[in-house]
């Protein structure tokens, strides 16, 4: 990681910071009124599945996320670029990659392989800026791993997270808000343990995605899609690996590990538990899933909730291991 010089006071950082978190923010919240009808008139449209009318609600809310993260970067540049270190740029190019990525694979089924491979790559530009190759593990201290942490652990590990993100999702407003809860503890963790100029543009990410997130809460008014769930997935994992939280961030991000074997159980037992996308809405307005094989339906699988209530049982949980990681070194 690089750092500078002459570094802002504590006073100014705070200042700094809260502009690169709330400049974003505003911008979502005042631009959504005026993009939300363009959208729905000649934008693309899905269904909400756990709506008894399954309205079609439009997609792609993660491009409007990364435009006015963008924009609110490139302004805010003007007046604090000393303080904007390289790797910030860094990881700009690797969140647009994964969005463009997101893109396509809207447009044209990849197919699995192709897209891990494909992604792979897209996480390459990282490379020079990791200067370490050894991981520290709580109670157990520092472990050399030579070539395999940059070329193996770093850039797998941004592809590995892009993609937890993208499959935890399903009801309204719960992949932003998951993803939300660990941007901002890793923005908390840096702040305290890391060096948070090398973050500098997750926060204005962040901020963005603070403001977007009231609009896909609880009836969703738009759905953020695979540009959203990739790049911003990619930014979590960006965020991991440049500030060395490998520990921590795995920590954050046991509910979505869980998530993935979870499915991986499901795919390994298809003929005791056929493949279904969604649950239904019983008489009640209650969830009806088909079975506990991913990690929102396993509360509306024991318990009568309705997608709200699923879905803040999803941030409680996140929250309680964002808690533990921010606690716990490494």
């Amino acid at each position: 990681m690089i750092y500078l010089t002459a570094l802002p006071g504590d006073s100014s950082l705070i200042l700094m910071l809260f502009l690169f978190f709330i400049i974003p923010t505003i911008f979502i919240i005042i631009s959504m009124p005026y993009i939300l009808p363009k959208m729905k008139k000649d934008g693309p449209q899905v269904k909400d599945m756990y709506k008894r009318e399954m309205p079609r609600v439009p997609t792609n809310g993660g491009l409007i996320i990364l435009l006015i993260a963008l924009f609110s970067l490139s302004i805010l540049s003007l007046f604090y670029g000393k303080f904007i270190t390289p790797i910030n740029y860094i990881i700009v190019v690797i969140i647009i990659l994964f969005a463009l990525f997101g893109l396509l694979d809207d447009m044209i089924n990849i197919g699995r392989p192709a897209k891990l491979v494909l992604l792979y790559y897209c996480s390459y530009p990282l490379l020079p800026y990791i200067v370490t190759t050894s991981i520290n593990f709580p109670f157990i201290g520092s472990i050399e791993l030579s070539a395999i942490y940059p070329q193996i652990i770093i850039i797998t590990y941004v592809v590995v997270v892009a993609n937890l993100v993208n499959m935890h999702s399903g009801f309204n407003g719960l992949a932003p808000g998951l993803s939300l809860i660990i941007l901002l503890t890793l923005i908390i963790k840096a702040f305290i343990f890391g060096n948070i100029l090398d973050g500098l543009c997750i926060v204005c990410l962040a901020g963005a995605l603070f403001g977007y997130f009231w609009f896909e809460n609880n009836p969703s008014r738009i759905f953020w899609g695979n540009i959203g769930a990739l790049s911003i997935g990619a930014a979590i994992g960006a965020m991991i690996v440049t500030q060395g939280f490998i520990i921590s961030g795995f920590i954050m991000l046991i509910p979505h590990t869980i998530n993935f074997l979870l499915y991986v159980y499901w795919r390994l037992h298809t003929n005791r538990y056929p493949i279904k996308k969604f649950g239904t809405l019983t008489d009640d307005g209650t969830l009806k899933v088909p079975n506990p094989l991913t990690l929102k339906w396993v509360f509306p699988y024991y318990f009568k909730m309705t997608e709200k209530s699923a879905t803040y049982c999803m941030f409680a949980v996140t929250a309680f291991f964002c808690i533990i990681g921010l606690i716990v070194p490494g």
